[in-house]
């Protein structure tokens, strides 16, 4: 059986730790690990494959916590696939292009990468009936026991494994109706409702046949775009931009599971959460005695029932109840209880003013390392960069800056024009408006270095990249 893990999703509605550049799968969350990090170790144990999907930028992130995981020991994972999407078209279009990356026989189990299943030996049980079940020939969906009325969620109604319907995202009313229609069946041929969980388990080519049957303008244009994709020998599959466009944009559910006469849930109870509040992540994160997220850096008096999530700083409450408090270097998110999912409406009127912050941290990720702004102000903008051994920068050229590079730790090989040269700590070399120029990083510790620029623009997209060892644009 091969895990398709998607790995799409911008994270809104955790803003400010979570951004469209480091969604919230990839953040630590729990015990120094990120949710990517605990889904590829839990399937690794049910799964003897890994097919992950994911957007060009976050990529690299993916590798390196995988790289991560791989090196704490906790879990090996051999080898994996990595299918990668310029843009999201939703998740049909992602699962049929994993599904034609495989063998046509093979079981697949989906699971998104932002997920948080606690009982995984509830959770072992359910992937082995949703196996069975797929080898039978059917789709099969998880539905799991609601515990209370969430709005949030679409709802399966279900007589024991066979789906009647799917239902949509109900109001608060609604939703309290399924769980009182719950609580009042008194035999296993009434109909019971479940969360929509997300999770998938089927043959790829029972999957991709009820997608051409159902959705076939989907069928073909994924067909199409996984036929004309980059296929790197040892490295991603590569979807190209004006196909991945080109595919209509759709959710499985909408484009095949409603629509499809042989589809299964599995009924489980596994400590499910999808963590898509602030809401839902209290309530999963350990508390003190006052109902306060354990913090250390939280300082505490006659406060109680609190999320409070720091970066570098202190917080002190004083006399507050059910807030969420979320600290981060440049963005301060305050809200009650409650009332977290308006987040969303937050990063929409950021967007709207042209604001970065719904997009990247301050501290930025990228494939040869990660970048700092430490200050930007009109006219110039300092950063700390470092460089993991072995990485280089692009070769590129700027046409609205001049940049000083002065190191820190490390020694940097820096091409400026034609000319190569070392620089150890304590040296600089300065990049003139339009000059030509890299950085390589030959030695076996991160080089760590001080970037000045100084221009009338400096914004990230004044970047021309000549050359590119991880296939940028």
């Amino acid at each position: 059986m091969t895990n398709i893990t998607l790995c799409g999703g911008s994270g809104t509605r955790l803003w400010p730790i979570s951004r469209t550049l480091m969604p919230k799968q990839f953040v630590k969350l729990f015990n120094d690990s990120s949710l990517f990090q605990l889904s590829l170790e839990r399937n690794s144990k049910l799964c003897d494959g890994q097919l992950i999907v994911s957007n060009t930028e976050q990529y690299f992130l993916a590798l390196d916590q995988l790289e991560e995981l791989n090196s704490s020991q906790k879990s090996k994972i051999e080898n994996p696939t990595f299918l990668l999407e310029p843009i999201g078209r939703n998740t049909a279009p992602a699962i049929a292009l994993a599904c034609f990356a495989l063998e046509e026989e093979s079981v697949v189990l989906v699971t998104p990468s932002d997920h948080l299943i606690k009982d995984e030996k509830a959770y072992t049980k359910a992937v082995k009936r949703a196996r069975d079940l797929a080898e039978k020939g059917f789709l099969v969906t998880f539905g799991i026991e609601p515990q209370y009325p969430e709005t949030g969620f679409g709802y399966i109604e279900a007589i024991g494994e066979d789906v009647k319907s799917f239902k949509e995202k109900p109001d608060l009313k609604t939703a309290k109706g399924y769980l009182e229609k719950n609580e009042k069946r008194k035999t296993k041929n009434e109909s019971r409702f479940l969360w929509n969980s997300g999770m998938f388990c089927f043959r790829a080519k029972t999957f991709l046949s009820e997608l051409e049957k159902h959705a076939p303008e989907i069928f073909e244009a994924s067909k199409k775009a996984f036929e004309n994709a980059v296929k790197d020998k040892n490295g991603p599959m590569r979807i190209k931009h004006e196909d991945m466009a080109a595919i209509p944009e759709e959710s499985i559910d909408y484009a095949v599971m409603e629509r499809s006469h042989i589809v299964k849930v599995v009924p489980c109870d596994i400590g499910w959460s999808d963590l898509g509040s602030f809401d839902a992540l209290y309530d999963e994160l350990p508390k003190d005695e006052n109902g306060n997220t354990l913090n250390d850096d939280h300082v505490s008096l006659e406060s109680k029932n609190n999320l409070v999530i720091g970066s570098d700083r202190t917080v002190a409450t004083v006399d507050v109840e059910d807030l969420i408090i979320v600290d981060t270097a440049d963005a301060l998110l305050i809200s009650r209880k409650g009332r977290s999912q308006n987040v969303k409406k937050i990063v929409n009127e950021l967007k709207r003013k042209g604001s970065v912050l719904p997009a990247v941290h301050l501290t930025a990720h990228r494939p040869w390392g990660t970048y700092t702004v430490l200050e930007d102000t009109p006219g110039y903008k300092i950063k700390r960069i470092v460089v993991k051994p072995g990485k280089r920068l692009s070769l590129q050229k700027h046409f609205h800056r001049s940049e000083h590079w002065i190191v820190v730790s490390g020694t940097a090989t820096v091409t400026v024009g034609n000319e190569t040269k070392l620089i150890r700590p304590n040296e600089s070399t300065y990049i003139k408006m339009g000059e030509v120029h890299r950085l390589t990083n030959e030695g076996k510790i991160p080089v760590v270095l001080i970037e000045a620029q100084v221009g009338e623009y400096t914004g990230e997209d004044d970047i021309v990249r000549l050359d590119d060892d991880f296939s940028r644009n």
